[in-house]
């Protein structure tokens, strides 16, 4: 990896909050749902870290699953959707980029069947409860990565 390329991820990194507010409060869910997508964004960040860590991919995987599940319970699919594209868009990973949607979208599905559960309690304690599903998920190649698991 060039240096060029080094910069631009650093770049698409140091933007994720306002592209996030920023999609959320165009996908119509106002502040409040901008808080929510931020809280539940952060959330999954954190938990999948500790979950993810040590199998390459996995944190990666679960983190889009896990954001995308609660975050669609909790403001809809469609806005949900809308705040995916936007955190994609301009990534320098194209082929990330494509793994990411498909995990998205393995999120959105489960969080849409579920949305009365995901929606109780805090964001953190929601996509707490999701780690098990995800871990089977995982286990079970639904969540994908760049090479097969």
């Amino acid at each position: 990896m060039g240096l060029r390329d080094l910069g631009q991820q650093a770049i698409h990194a140091s933007t994720v909050v306002p592209r996030l507010w920023t999609a959320a409060t165009r996908a119509g869910v106002g502040p409040s749902g901008a808080v929510t997508a931020l809280l539940v964004s952060q959330a999954a960040l954190r938990t999948a870290a500790v979950h993810g860590a040590g199998v390459p991919g996995r944190t990666n995987a679960l983190r889009h699953f896990l954001w995308q599940a609660v975050l669609t319970a909790r403001i809809g699919r469609e806005a949900a959707a809308a705040i995916a594209v936007a955190q994609e868009a301009g990534s320098p990973a194209v082929k990330d980029s494509r793994i990411d949607v498909h995990n998205n979208a393995v999120g959105q599905d489960y969080g849409a069947a579920h949305a009365a559960e995901l929606a109780q309690g805090s964001a953190a304690a929601a996509v707490e409860r999701l780690v098990p599903v995800a871990i089977e998920k995982w286990d079970a190649d639904e969540l994908i990565w760049i090479r097969p698991h």
